[in-house]
């Protein structure tokens, strides 16, 4: 008898049953039955929540309906190893070894799904990339973050699209925002709001000293226009100025960008993608209501940390998240503890496992987290 494959059977079988209640199945499968009954009802659709209501029972029964199959194929592993063991045929055993580990990235990939229930988790993102400390090291490192990011939607299968871009004098960004676009955006990239830390050999100093630069990231929902936030047009200045670019025949000449600031809460926006400045305003207006909604938000939910940290100085003492590439590779989240020596592949947009590891609640050992300066 193999007790090793035995134990992590039961082990598999324990997390299972472990989930059913963690995720509430018995509640959302009673929920499932009220919503059915009321979708057949004959002013279903004339109710405005109808779509609302539509998509709590998709996500519902997507969730019980992924749980009842990771149970049923946990029972086949069961029943395989018992015969196995019966006909004493080492090939079973073989073929059970092999699907464990995907069983057991399928329950890590519904616990997500269990972390990315919140409200406009599921919307659309807007990111914006800050320079902090650094100079022209720091704009250099918001241009290598907005590229990471450009690289993760990719893999994702998500589009972006630029916002606005404010270029430094040097090299690199002062600023760029941009908007994501794909289903659970927002509730991926809000594990990424925060002041990123790189340490590096820089490429713009002779004597090749290694520098520190910090960049901040800021990350709010797209928001549906039927969301309801008040914005009085007393409460807002408006600049226009003309949009940045490569110059040549293809020059903006007219001053179309658009820069929105609500005053009482000092929340800026800007937009220059189109040439239209109604278009612009439009957009930017769009992106204001997003990031008054995520203040909101905020205040209800009384999580001020992470909303504001990108609101203060991006410096040494605020990173979520060091990127070391000299004198050694190494890229650790300051608050989970998770990290790679693959600093490369990271910045190529290989950062999922950060952002898993911030959605499943892991924390960082509180000793590793206070010698995290020294990286």
């Amino acid at each position: 008898m193999d007790h090793e494959l035995q134990n992590e059977l039961e082990a598999l079988r324990t997390k299972v049953n472990d989930l059913r209640k963690y995720l509430e199945i018995d509640a959302k499968e009673k929920r499932l039955v009220e919503i059915e009954r009321g979708m057949a009802a004959p002013d279903f659709w004339t109710n405005p929540r109808a779509q609302d209501v539509t998509r709590e029972r998709s996500q519902a029964a997507k969730l019980v309906d992924s749980w009842k199959s990771l149970l049923k194929d946990t029972q086949d592993q069961l029943e395989l190893k018992e015969l196995a063991e019966m006909e004493g045929d080492q090939s079973i055993v073989a073929d059970i070894k092999k699907k464990l580990p995907v069983i057991l990235e399928r329950i890590t990939q519904i616990e997500l799904a269990k972390m990315l229930s919140g409200e406009v988790d599921a919307n659309h993102a807007t990111v914006t990339i800050s320079k902090g400390q650094g100079g022209t090291e720091a704009a250099d490192w918001a241009s290598m973050l907005y590229r990471m990011y450009t690289r993760w939607a990719e893999r994702k299968g998500y589009r972006l699209e630029v916002q606005e871009i404010q270029p430094a004098e040097e090299a690199g960004y002062n600023s760029v925002t941009f908007t994501v676009e794909g289903e659970y955006a927002y509730g991926y990239l809000k594990s990424e709001r925060g002041v990123h830390r790189l340490v590096r050999i820089s490429p713009f100093d002779a004597n090749k000293r290694r520098q520190t630069s910090f960049a901040g990231v800021d990350v709010v929902a797209v928001i549906d226009d039927d969301i309801k936030i008040e914005i009085k047009d007393d409460d807002l200045k408006v600049d226009t100025y003309r949009s940045g670019g490569a110059g040549g025949q293809h020059v903006n000449k007219t001053e179309s960008a658009i820069r929105i600031t609500h005053v009482p809460t000092n929340t800026i926006v800007a937009c220059q993608q189109e040439r239209s400045q109604h278009k612009n305003r439009a957009t930017a207006m769009k992106m204001l209501r997003a990031k008054l909604y995520d203040l909101e938000i905020q205040k209800r939910l009384e999580v001020f940390d992470a909303a504001n940290a990108t609101k203060s100085v991006a410096s040494f003492s605020s990173q979520i998240r060091n990127y070391v590439l000299y004198p050694y590779q190494l890229v650790k989240d300051v608050r989970t503890g998770e990290e790679t020596s693959q600093a490369q592949a990271v910045l190529d947009g290989e950062i999922d496992r950060f952002i898993h590891a911030f959605l499943l609640g892991k924390k960082a050992d509180k000793s590793k987290a206070a010698n995290d300066d020294d990286l």
